[in-house]
């Protein structure tokens, strides 16, 4: 393969720094509304919480190697690249796990196996991510690559002699396996939440009336419909200058193509906040209420989370399904 450095400028560095930091801010509101009312407090947005955990380390170690913009193999270098692969790795799995979770509480409606594969879930999204990224340092594998399958941070180093089958363990095949198994998933969701409220709007007309109801359905469904199309948009660019990289083509290094990389592997932490924090009402409400709150009244006690005594709800039945996703 040849060794054609890609060369990161300045401008789309700036961009992409935004970005990282966008998404550490995004991760650490998501982290910060789930510890502060307990009573939203429900299994998907615990998930949501470790997903938004490794998206904040994902942004916290691209921000720092695209402000190095690497040249060279060093001891800052292999520890970025190890960091991010973890969290990427990470991050890929965490993303799956949700829908998974999703999946089975709603169209299998078993809550008891839902609850059940949480262990499960740690295991494999913390365990497996951790042992690939320990083999590939410790065989040497990460490193300086030249920026084309990065964007100024490092990964899979250039002089590894089998660096493509590196690359798809350190990140690539689980990236298509998620494009392949989230809109399977949400799509059956999708297909079960529609008949399911068919059924409810024969028996509960009333209720299927309701332009509250028929509102945060169809906010349920936009979310399942978006959380795999955000997914592919962002990651996509990713896997096409991957694919340019293998087949040595000059567009590798095209700077729309750069700048696209670069902000989909570290946009993930802002897009999830943007999802269900800023576009989910109830979050929504009570941050505006508590920033008011601490801004103007300094006894205020909505800043200090929920009425101790208030227990956190579950994920609700299926025709509650949008707190579910909020």
């Amino acid at each position: 393969m040849a060794v054609l450095r890609t060369e990161v400028f300045l401008y789309e560095r700036a961009v992409i720094l935004i970005s990282c930091f966008l998404s550490f801010l995004g991760s650490c509101l998501i982290i910060f509304t789930y510890m502060l009312w307990a009573d939203l407090r429900t299994k998907p947005r615990k998930l949501l919480v470790f997903l938004s955990v490794a998206d904040l380390l994902s942004a916290v170690s691209y921000f720092y190697g695209v402000l190095r913009d690497f040249d060279s193999d060093s001891w800052d270098c292999v520890l970025q690249g190890s960091v991010s692969t973890f969290a990427n790795t990470s991050s890929f799995f965490w993303t799956v796990a949700v829908a998974i979770y999703l999946y089975i509480f709603i169209v299998r409606s078993d809550q008891r196996t839902a609850n059940g594969l949480l262990l499960w879930f740690h295991i494999i999204s913390w365990c497996v991510p951790l042992g690939i990224t320990i083999a590939a340092v410790s065989l040497q594998k990460i490193g300086y690559d030249a920026s084309n399958v990065s964007v100024g941070w490092c990964w899979v180093s250039i002089n590894a002699s089998d660096q493509i089958l590196w690359m798809l363990l350190t990140g690539k095949v689980w990236e298509i396996l998620a494009y392949i198994t989230l809109p399977i998933l949400y799509i059956l969701i999708k297909k079960h939440i529609k008949t399911a409220h068919a059924a409810l709007s024969e028996y509960r007309p009333i209720l299927a009336a309701n332009p509250m109801s028929q509102f945060q359905s169809s906010m349920a469904d936009t979310k399942l419909t978006l959380i795999p199309v955000i997914f592919i948009a962002l990651r996509i660019w990713s896997t096409i200058r991957f694919v340019l990289t293998l087949t040595e083509s000059p567009a590798v290094q095209n700077p729309m193509l750069v700048i696209l990389h670069g902000v989909g592997n570290t946009f993930q932490g802002g897009a999830n906040c943007i999802m269900f924090v800023l576009c989910t009402q109830v979050v929504r409400s009570r941050l505006a209420s508590a920033l008011c709150c601490c801004r103007y009244e300094a006894g205020c006690t909505c800043c200090r989370g929920s009425d101790s005594n208030q227990q956190p709800v579950e994920t609700p039945r299926t025709d509650e399904l949008p707190v579910c996703l909020g």
